[in-house]
């Protein structure tokens, strides 16, 4: 390919990440791969139930440290998919407040659903949880002096027996499930790709997944303080 090719080319994807469409299709795109990852930490999280859950998750944990090299690429490619939806989620929301910068007398929620309305001040809310999430488990810098390297059943439960820490965290999961369900359905509607036939049972199906991820997530605070789950 020609260095003015190459040109144009770059310029279109200047021009394109510059638009609202192209915030839009960059917001999708990365909340899809950040919803795989909820998935599959959802699922390593419920080995916790299984008959020899301590001995599986903390071996899960043991065998994802074995690969540092892979690790880490994995944990770049999150940190970026979580900037770009961050950064695409901040400018799309800067851009309709300029667009209506006097704002309505009188505001009506019509046409829109409860998650719809929440999407801007949820997402800033589970960035920051995620924050003091990675703190907490992963370093342990914001857990005290119970943590325990390598032992994620041990700091799961010992954090979770603790009902405030397990009542935020249960907060957190029930904005993440609002969050999962709008984004679930509208990322069609950003990508272009929207049908009247289909799109009202894609946004049934993603009210039923998102409702079951975080019944899955909630499922461990709240069997740790029920004694589901012991720490000995």
């Amino acid at each position: 390919m020609s260095a003015t090719a190459i040109g144009l080319t770059d310029r279109a994807a200047a021009r394109f990440w510059n638009t609202t469409v192209g915030k839009k299709a960059v917001m999708a795109v990365t909340g899809i791969i950040l919803f795989g990852y909820v998935i599959l930490h959802l699922f390593g999280n419920l080995q916790m139930f299984l008959p020899n859950g301590r001995e599986n998750i903390n071996h899960y944990a043991v065998l994802l440290h074995s690969y540092p090299a892979a690790l880490w690429a994995v944990r770049s490619f999150l940190i970026l998919a979580i900037l770009l939806h961050i950064w695409s989620y901040a400018d799309l929301g800067i851009r309709k407040l300029q667009a209506r910068p006097a704002g309505y007398k009188k505001k009506r929620a019509v046409g829109s659903s409860f998650a719809a309305r929440t999407m801007y001040w949820s997402g800033p809310f589970i960035a920051a949880y995620v924050i003091y999430h990675i703190l907490h488990f992963t370093t342990g810098t914001a857990y005290g002096p119970g943590f325990e390297e390598g032992k994620v059943y041990e700091n799961v439960v010992g954090a979770f027996s603790n009902p405030a820490i397990a009542a935020i965290y249960i907060v957190a999961m029930i904005l993440l499930c609002l969050h999962l369900y709008h984004g679930l359905w509208s990322w069609l509607q950003s990508l272009g790709m929207y049908h009247p036939r289909y799109t009202p049972v894609v946004k049934r199906a993603a009210a039923v997944l998102a409702i079951l991820i975080a019944i899955g997530y909630i499922s461990i605070p709240v069997a740790v303080l029920a004694g589901v789950l012991p720490k000995t």
